[in-house]
């Protein structure tokens, strides 16, 4: 068990992150717990029990000088499986502060019988494998739309937590809120909309699966994009791991 003067910076934005802090949490003496945020989302929802940072730390050589002077020593990386960029500098920090490191990867999802999964690589190719005049359901968050705006024959439906500012580059039907993490939820929002393809990336993990299930349910084709590759180890692909190399019992 970390001793108390201990400090663990955990990269946040997921379900994951939450729950890691609460698992730290439930230890006594429990660590000093640094949850970062990029800031992207208004009204995160934040767990109890720790500190919260949120922005950037002007890449690889500024998060280094963070973990000096906060005095950390352990960086969790429990960011989004396609946050490569911050991933990398995590890494990269963690080496120029000496400060030890743990990547939590979550598996990704795998394909199931009934799935209709067009694989790409990359956010060009899923565009590109829509077929004219389709109506996709984008699940990919703001900052990956702007391949959609090259589509204007598409008719494309974009959820978001937060309303858009500045308003999206194209066309599309917005929905307002999080995900559903009920299949059948997922799956009436898609009929009443009229879907015809869901667009999302292998982000795997039970918190956004619900949507993918629903595309099965609905006959739906899937367009699903390849994680980047992971970042370097030390991995650890739950949270019982993450705690171990803490050297936390689960």
């Amino acid at each position: 068990m970390p001793a108390p003067a201990e400090t663990i910076l955990i990269l946040g934005g997921t379900a994951e992150a939450n729950a890691l802090v609460s698992r730290l949490c439930a230890n006594a003496p429990a660590p000093r717990i640094v949850l970062s945020l990029a800031g992207r989302t208004a009204r995160p929802i934040l767990p109890a029990g720790c500190e919260i940072r949120i922005g950037g730390f002007g890449g690889a050589d500024g998060l280094a000088a963070f973990l000096r002077e906060a005095g950390v020593s352990w960086l969790v990386d429990a960011t989004h499986p396609f946050a490569a960029g911050i991933s990398r500098n995590a890494a990269r920090a963690a080496a120029l502060a000496g400060v030890r490191r743990i990547a939590f990867v979550r598996p990704a999802w795998d394909k199931q019988a009934d799935d209709k999964w067009i694989d790409v690589d990359c956010l060009g190719s899923a565009r590109d494998a829509l077929p004219v005049g389709a109506r996709p359901f984008l699940a990919l968050g703001r900052q990956h739309l702007a391949a959609f705006a090259h589509r204007p024959d598409l008719t494309p439906v974009v959820r978001m937590i937060d309303p858009p500012e500045p308003p999206l580059a194209f066309a599309a039907e917005i929905v307002l809120g999080r995900p559903s993490s009920d299949a059948e939820t997922e799956a009436a929002l898609l009929r009443r909309l009229g879907v015809t393809h869901l667009v999302c990336r292998n982000s795997g993990g039970a918190t956004s699966y619900a949507k993918v299930a629903a595309a099965r349910r609905l006959g739906l084709p899937v367009v699903m994009i390849a994680r980047p590759p992971a970042p370097p180890p030390p991995l650890a692909g739950s949270l019982d791991a993450v705690l171990a190399l803490l050297g936390i019992a689960a």
